[in-house]
C-alpha cells in the first residue's frame, strides 16, 4: 500500500480522537516525507540528529513552512546543543542530568524549548527515561529550569505483543500525568505515547501524539 493508503487506514482509527500523528521518518527518503505532507502530515519525528538536521535543511523552502519536526530519539548530552531551537519539541528528555543540559544550552541561545519527559511505567532494562517515583521526587525541581517548558510526558513500551501490558503503560502514564497536574498546579497537554505496533490502544487511552513510522511509509 502507498504512504497515501497507510495514512487512510490510521485516520480511521484516529480522526475521532483529538490526537496528533508524528510521522516517524527515521531512515525515510524526501520523496515519501513529502508524499506524506501532501496528505495532510504536518509533523515529522527523527531520532538521530545528523540525519534530522539533514533533512530540515533538505526540505523545500514552500514545504518546510508547512511541517514542525519533532525529536523522538535518545539524546545524548553532547548532542543538545545541536538540537536547541531547531524542533518544534523534543519528546524524550530521559533524566534529571538531560533536562539541566537542555534548560542551560537553551538559555544560552536565549530561548525556551518545549520538552516532553520520557517515563517508563513498566520496567525496561531496555528503555531509558524516568520512573514514576524519580518524577515524583524531581518533577518540581524540573519546573524550575528556565531554558524548557514541560509540555507533557512519554513512554515506549516494553517491546512485547500482550495488549494488557501496553494499556497498562498508556493508563499508567495518563494517570501519572493527572496527577503531576493536580500535584504541582501545572497543565500538561502532551501524552506522547503509542507506535506502529500499538497505537490503537494508545488513542483509547487518551494519546494525544502517536509517533508512527513503519504503519506510514512501508507497505503492507
Amino acid at each position: 500500500m502507498s504512504v497515501a493508503d497507510n495514512l487512510a487506514r490510521i485516520r480511521e482509527t484516529t480522526d475521532a480522537y483529538p490526537v496528533k500523528l508524528i510521522a516517524v521518518s527515521k531512515g525515510i527518503g524526501l520523496d515519501k516525507i513529502t508524499e506524506a505532507i501532501e496528505c495532510g502530515v504536518t509533523e515529522f519525528g527523527e531520532s538521530r540528529v545528523q540525519d534530522a538536521l539533514r533533512k530540515r535543511e533538505s526540505v523545500s523552502a514552500d514545504l518546510a513552512g508547512k511541517i514542525n519536526w519533532h525529536f523522538v530519539g535518545h539524546l545524548q548530552t553532547n548532542k543538545v546543543k545541536q538540537v536547541i531551537g531547531k524542533f518544534a519539541l523534543i519528546h524524550s528528555v530521559d533524566s534529571m542530568r538531560l533536562a539541566m543540559e537542555v534548560s542551560n544550552a537553551a538559555e544560552k541561545e536565549g530561548l525556551v524549548q518545549p520538552i516532553l519527559l520520557q517515563v517508563k511505567i513498566a520496567e525496561d532494562p531496555h528503555k531509558s527515561g524516568f520512573t514514576v517515583d524519580e518524577l515524583r521526587q524531581q518533577f518540581s525541581e524540573i519546573l524550575k529550569l528556565k531554558g524548557i517548558q514541560v509540555k507533557g510526558l512519554m513512554t515506549i513500551t516494553p517491546l512485547t505483543d500482550d495488549r494488557e501490558l501496553s494499556a497498562y503503560c498508556f493508563n499508567g502514564l495518563r494517570q501519572l500525568r493527572d496527577e503531576m497536574e493536580r500535584t504541582h498546579s501545572v497543565k500538561l497537554d502532551e501524552l506522547s505515547m503509542g507506535m506502529s505496533e500499538d497505537y490503537r490502544e494508545a488513542v483509547r487511552c487518551g494519546a494525544t501524539m502517536l509517533r508512527i513510522g513503519r504503519a506510514i511509509f512501508e507497505a503492507s
